[in-house]
């Protein structure tokens, strides 16, 4: 490993940056695919206190800016996995940029109308349980209001003399 450029310590603790090295791959299979030399950069993340190392083929950027883009990079990847925990999005039905857009734009507003109606309402359900609830519901003459009350669980069990109970032997 050949050093690419040095910090002083100062500048290191105020930036993150620990070290600003090119390398170039050894290994006969990653060397052979790529031969060229590489960017590797240590930052420490002041908020999380984690140690991240970046490999990249980008030598003109400052160390310090490559660090805020894969981090920045990060925010995206996290933005999509909520989008594929909260919005209901089984499967894309084009695959243009307009029709994926699309989807995604109505399955966001459907998300943020479902937290205003639960504002709005005070209801104690998570957004996740009413949209559950709504779907099942939907073509039901039922009041929005009176739609999770009439899904409540019900806590006693139903006594039938008939039924073993697994638990109770």
């Amino acid at each position: 490993m050949l050093p690419h450029a040095s910090f002083a310590a100062a500048s290191s603790a105020i930036t993150g940056v620990r070290c600003d090295q090119t390398i170039r791959l050894k290994s006969f299979i990653p060397a052979h695919g790529y031969p060229d030399p590489l960017r590797r950069i240590c930052y420490v993340d002041a908020e999380t206190e984690k140690r991240l190392i970046f490999l990249t083929h980008n030598f003109l950027f400052p160390a310090l800016t490559v660090a805020q883009v894969y981090k920045c990079r990060w925010q995206i990847e996290l933005f999509f996995k909520w989008i594929k925990q909260h919005l209901r999005i089984e499967r894309f039905y084009g695959l243009s940029e307009n029709a994926v857009k699309t989807q995604v734009w109505i399955a966001s507003s459907v998300y943020v109308l479902l937290a205003v109606v639960k504002k709005h309402l005070r209801l104690e359900h998570s957004l996740y349980t009413l949209s559950q609830i709504l779907s099942v519901s939907l073509f039901e003459k039922t009041q929005l209001v009176q739609a999770p009350t009439s899904f409540e669980r019900q806590t006693d069990e139903p006594s039938s003399t008939n039924q073993f109970s697994l638990f109770n032997l």
